[in-house]
């Protein structure tokens, strides 16, 4: 059994999940998902259930079983008198992300591992993502208003574009650790992708719908999709993948939605400075056919 731990939104669940199933995967063993964070953080939601995921919920006892040593008679004893710290200490199976870049000692983990991580790199899946891709399947259909966004895609040059603002720039230890893409940024995407692409039509997602009409002065057909919001991430995640190629933020959501898009022809461009701390390695989440600006 491998156990993950979720947390975070959508994207970053996604990053969580796939490294968790290729590692089971790899050991023909069941994947179990450790979602308590949900309990008490309540600015995210647990979101793979709209998914085509695998996995059941893990159990309180496999997670304190994979996650934590047992305390023996004595030690509880102390903890009782006060004696001792009731601080917990972590099992040899509990496997915490040591950095932001790929650690390629991961796919080496054997059977009853529990990991907590981010894990954002490709190269922790890529030898299953043809079942990363199946999985990563919306469950219900797609109707309405989305569905007529699909057909408008399917029928031109789409190019997805992401922006994500809110929280990075809202929470100042949020925007020290990742910041924000400028519009000088999205102003070079634009420019080199409409260098390479005929008639392109861009349809712009995001946080804050406002800022993208005000500011970014598009010189070709634009749409701005506002009307899934944060608690149907997934219902965009899909919409980003139909299109035929895609400018990215420094978000998790946005990467999912190029990379889910599995035409090979597709140019996609995103940040080259993925994290605005730049003590953090962050080379290893851009795939390497991905154009960085």
């Amino acid at each position: 059994m491998i156990i993950v731990r979720l947390c975070g939104g959508l994207g970053n669940q996604m990053f969580q999940y796939a490294t968790g199933r290729r590692l089971a995967s790899a050991l023909g063993v069941e994947l179990k998902l450790d979602t308590t964070w949900y309990l008490t953080n309540k600015s995210r939601t647990y979101s793979l259930s709209h998914l085509n995921i695998t996995g059941d919920s893990a159990t309180g006892d496999e997670i304190l079983r994979l996650k934590f040593l047992r305390m023996g008679f004595m030690e509880r004893q102390l903890i009782k008198m006060r004696m001792l710290s009731p601080a917990p200490r972590y099992a040899p199976s509990y496997i915490r992300e040591k950095h932001f870049h790929f650690d390629p000692g991961i796919l080496s983990l054997t059977d009853g591992t529990y990991l907590e991580g981010y894990w954002q790199s490709e190269k922790y899946f890529i030898d299953i993502d043809e079942i990363i891709r199946h999985e990563f399947e919306v469950v219900s259909p797609q109707k309405g208003k989305n569905l007529e966004i699909a057909e408008l895609i399917s029928s031109c040059e789409s190019v997805s574009l992401h922006i994500r603002r809110q929280d990075y720039i809202s929470d100042p230890g949020t925007y020290q650790t990742h910041g924000v893409c400028d519009i000088e940024y999205y102003q070079r995407c634009i420019s080199h992708l409409a260098k390479r692409i005929e008639n392109p039509c861009f349809f712009i997602f995001g946080d804050e719908p406002s800022w993208a009409r005000d500011n970014l002065n598009i010189p070709f057909p634009s749409v701005i999709i506002d009307n899934n919001g944060m608690l149907h991430g997934y219902e965009d995640i899909r919409l980003m993948s139909q299109c035929k190629h895609h400018i990215i933020a420094n978000s998790s959501l946005s990467w999912w939605g190029a990379w889910l898009d599995q035409r090979t022809n597709k140019v996609v461009y995103a940040p080259r400075q993925w994290l605005k701390d730049t003590s953090h390695d962050s080379s290893t989440i851009i795939p390497a056919d991905w154009n960085k600006i």
